[in-house]
Formats: structure tokens, C-alpha cells, sequence
């Protein structure tokens, strides 16, 4: 759920808590956690508290309203119908509230400082600079620190002082608002050498006989591939020669004539056009991986992130849908 990405109006009959029942805004956002973690250890891990607290919070909400919001035994948790409604109603509550204070707080504020962005290695070196660009041109007072990362898997922006990041394949952190941005196309290739005057490869079956790269962020041991017309699905098990995790080094690799990799559609055209790369099986293709921008859940976001985000979702479809 981003809270700042809804669109709807506060409806007539909204539950709000009487004066002296505490922080209303606390309470409602610490449901919502309890609510999209599963459990009260896990939303107070993404609310930086304690479970006893979480635990408060959620009685105090609860007799507040005088509901029962939740079914809780030692091994589950369930929303009652009356946790469902109010589920719901807070989701548009806290909505209407980032927006309130957004603009209370100085949306319109020129941004300064310095912003840190985690971004994949490849689209950080190309397709990412534009934007990047633009951003620095409009705001003289930002300073910007580019990250190149590819692994998926960092945990604590807050503490690491990540303000946001462009991530490519599933977001599973429930803790980040997830942006879509669009989709990046995968195709499988290798270089003219290592076909060895054979006709390329039409069918997936035939690439299980060749050497293989893998780009071990995405794939390592096995690649599944779908026709584009049929949507048949083919697996293979691969043993790579070469595995990277830089989606430059399996290219260089693959003009080079070590073995088949899949890659970005984008970062491969160049070499394409030039016939240091062939396409092979050009009518099976790997899944294609989503690309979002993601940032972890707030009550207010500084300028500075907002005009970052306002800016590559206003591109994202150009940079990322038309990445084939």
C-alpha cells in the first residue's frame, strides 16, 4: 500500500477516535502494519518499535472504537468484518492524511540536500543518467549520491540513509511502497563464433547442448523459456562456464564467444545490429522483470525524495516499457 499513491476522498462516516485516546494517525498507521505484515513482530520491526507497543497500540484502537479488529490465537490472526471495514477506511484515512501533510509541510518547497538512490548497475550507467540529469538541472540546491547495486535483497534503507531505489524483478519487502514502472524484455544470445557455422538454434531444446552464462541475480542453474505465440513453456538445466552478476560483463562475455546468456533486450541491441551477437530461439523469450521504484513506508517524504519520484514516474513507461 502507498500511502501517498491513492487517489480517493475520505467517505462521510470514517471512524475517528475521541479526543484523549492518543495519536490517531499512530494508531490507524500501526493497524495497517499489523494488518500487510501478518503479525505484530513484524510490523513493529517496520515501525522501528517493540511488539508490547504495537500490541498497546492495537487495544488502545480497538476500545477506542469499541471493536474487535482482529482474531488472534497462537498461531494465527484473522481481520473480523469489522477489522476488514476499518482496514479499509484507514487505508483512505492515512491516504488523505500524507497528502494533508505533505502540503502542510512544504510540498511546494524548492528541494536541498543530498539524495541517495540505490539503482541496478547497468540502467545506473545508461538509461538512468537522463533522468538523473534533469533531476540535478531543475533543483540547483540537490547533491545526489548514485549507487550501483544490484542485489535485491537490502533490508534497512532508514539506518543504511537510503532515500529510494529502482529495483528490477518481484519487490516481496513488505515494509517498501512499490512503484511499477514497466517491464524489461529478456532474450537469449551468443556471438556468431560459438555456432560454429551452425544455423541458429529455433527451438529451446536445441540451446541445452550449447555452453552457458548465467546472470545469477535472475538465473543460475535452470532457465525457463515461453514461446511468444503459443506460450509454451520449456526448462532447461544449464551449468554455466561464466556467472556474473553484472548484466555487462554476460554481454562482454558472450561477444567473446564463452557461452548463451539471456539479458536485457536494450543492452543488447548495439551488439545486435553490429553482429557481435545473434539471437538465438528468437520466438522464446524469458519471463520479462518488472521494474519499480521503491522507498520504505513514511509519514512525510522531504521534497527532495518527492521530486525524484514525481520525475521517474513521469518517465518510467518511456525508459523501462520501451527497454526491450
Amino acid at each position: 500500500m502507498a500511502l501517498d499513491d491513492s487517489q480517493s476522498k475520505i467517505p462521510s462516516g470514517t471512524l475517528l477516535l475521541p479526543p484523549g485516546t492518543g495519536d490517531r494517525i499512530e494508531l490507524m498507521l500501526t493497524f495497517l502494519r499489523i494488518v500487510e505484515a501478518g503479525n505484530l513482530s513484524a510490523a513493529a520491526a517496520q515501525l522501528g518499535t517493540t511488539q508490547p507497543t504495537v500490541s498497546r497500540r492495537l487495544q488502545t484502537l480497538e476500545r477506542a472504537l469499541g471493536l474487535r479488529l482482529l482474531q488472534r490465537t497462537t498461531h494465527t490472526m484473522r481481520l473480523t468484518q469489522d477489522g476488514e471495514r476499518c482496514y479499509e477506511r484507514a487505508k483512505e484515512l492515512l491516504a488523505g492524511w500524507a497528502r494533508f501533510e505533505s502540503e502542510l509541510k512544504g510540498a511546494r518547497e524548492e528541494p536541498e540536500g543530498t539524495l541517495r538512490v540505490i539503482v541496478p548497475h547497468a540502467f545506473g550507467q545508461d538509461r538512468l543518467v537522463g533522468p538523473l540529469a534533469r533531476y540535478l538541472q531543475q533543483h540547483a540546491g540537490m547533491t545526489v549520491e548514485w549507487l550501483l547495486h544490484d542485489d535485491r535483497a537490502i533490508h534497512d534503507y532508514i539506518s543504511a540513509g537510503i532515500d529510494c531505489a529502482i529495483q528490477v524483478g518481484e519487490v516481496t519487502d513488505p515494509g517498501l511502497v512499490a512503484i511499477p514502472l514497466g517491464q524489461v524484455q529478456r532474450i537469449v544470445v551468443a556471438a556468431p563464433s560459438l555456432l560454429a557455422g551452425r544455423d541458429v538454434p529455433q527451438d529451446a531444446g536445441e540451446l541445452a547442448k550449447l555452453p552457458w552464462l548465467a546472470l545469477h541475480t535472475y538465473y543460475r542453474n535452470e532457465v525457463l523459456l515461453e514461446h511468444t505465440v503459443s506460450h509454451k513453456r520449456k526448462r532447461l538445466q544449464i551449468k554455466p562456464r561464466f556467472s556474473t552478476d553484472s548484466l555487462y560483463a554476460l554481454r562482454s562475455a558472450a561477444i567473446r564467444g564463452l557461452g548463451v546468456g539471456i539479458g536485457s533486450r536494450w543492452a543488447l541491441t548495439e551488439a545486435l545490429a553490429n553482429g557481435q551477437l545473434v539471437q538465438l530461439v528468437p520466438e522464446w523469450q524469458a519471463a520479462p522483470l518488472p521494474v519499480s521504484l521503491v522507498y520504505p513506508y513514511a509519514r512525510f517524504y522531504p521534497a527532495r525524495l518527492r521530486r525524484f519520484i514525481d520525475l521517474i514516474r513521469a518517465e518510467g513507461g518511456a525508459l523501462f516499457d520501451s527497454a526491450g
